[in-house]
């Protein structure tokens, strides 16, 4: 997918580039974006309802700010509680000032309106400030340049939803390919063609797929394909064998997913596969370290040599 470069001179700006880049648009969320790091990523948690937690929150966004050598950060924090949303970006601020980063902007917003999260702002009246995500030139631009723009994560979160017809198709294969599973280089024939061909699998082909991505070697050899260049190519095929697969052999194909997404960029889908996985199977180990390497927000850079060192 091409990177698309803005430049963000408003909090309207602010609040509309916040859905691109994370590919929804947040409720009861801090959003981060950071500014000066030799490879700059953006960051979203759930803003929790109980105040206690706040603190595990802002190490989970301090702790890659610090790892990447962040110079600044920007905060907006998707809540209608004002105090909670003061409360954070106060804790936020303290963190992130002793880790010796910048804060150097936080605002709140509802998805309606925004406001200075702490304090006042001049033209800022109290009820806050009108924002329209949709008519921003940001998100046409997105839009434009193929970008799937979703309202909520539960809506992303759909998108990888079990297609009951796809399913019944996958299970009434299963016993057609019983007996010896394919090999390493049948499974990485079949991707590779079907991600080069744009074209998806057959239910049969799922099924046999699946029953060869439960060896460890053959899951590694579709591994071994992922690229930037192909990465979105990656996504649109294993989608559609994670909304066919029945639960138990789910893991595997909602693992490659997350992987494909991270390599395209969009983390937000890389986790809400990686739940679709650890639903099934927490301790799954591949999804273990797709998991981490969201958390650190790695790079999609850092797979050649990860792949190298597997």
């Amino acid at each position: 997918m091409t990177a698309l470069s803005f430049t963000a001179r408003t909090p309207d700006d602010v609040l509309a580039l916040v859905p691109v880049v994370l590919g929804f648009a947040p409720r009861d969320s801090i959003a981060m974006l950071t500014f000066g790091a030799g490879h700059p990523f953006h960051a979203r948690v759930d803003l929790p309802a109980d105040p206690a937690e706040l603190p595990e929150v802002v190490d989970l966004l301090l702790a890659p700010a610090r790892q990447h050598r962040v110079r600044q950060v920007l905060f907006v924090v998707y809540s209608d509680d004002a105090g909670l949303a003061r409360r954070a970006v106060r804790l936020l601020e303290r963190a992130f000032a002793e880790g010796g980063i910048e804060v150097v902007e936080a605002l709140r917003a509802d998805g309606e309106r925004w406001w200075p999260a702490i304090g006042t702002r001049a033209g800022v009246p109290p009820w806050g400030v009108p924002y329209d995500v949709a008519a921003h030139p940001f998100s046409a631009q997105a839009v434009f340049d193929g970008r799937v723009l979703h309202g909520s994560r539960d809506e992303l979160r759909g998108t990888l939803r079990a297609d009951d017809r796809l399913v019944a198709g996958v299970v009434a294969a299963l016993p057609g390919v019983a007996g010896d599973p394919p090999d390493a280089g049948w499974v990485r024939a079949l991707v590779e063609r079907h991600c080069r061909d744009g074209t998806l699998p057959a239910a049969a082909e799922v099924a046999r797929l699946l029953r060869g991505v439960l060896d460890p070697e053959a899951r590694d050899a579709v591994t071994a394909l992922l690229c930037r260049a192909t990465a979105r190519e990656h996504v649109g095929f294993w989608t559609e064998v994670v909304r066919g697969s029945p639960d138990q052999l789910l893991p595997a194909p909602a693992t490659l997913l997350a992987l494909a997404a991270w390599q395209a960029g969009n983390g937000a889908l890389a986790w809400c596969a990686l739940d679709r996985c650890f639903d099934v199977d927490e301790d799954y180990p591949l999804a273990g370290l797709v998991a981490r390497l969201l958390t650190e927000a790695m790079p999609p850079e850092a797979w050649d040599e990860l792949r190298e060192a597997r």
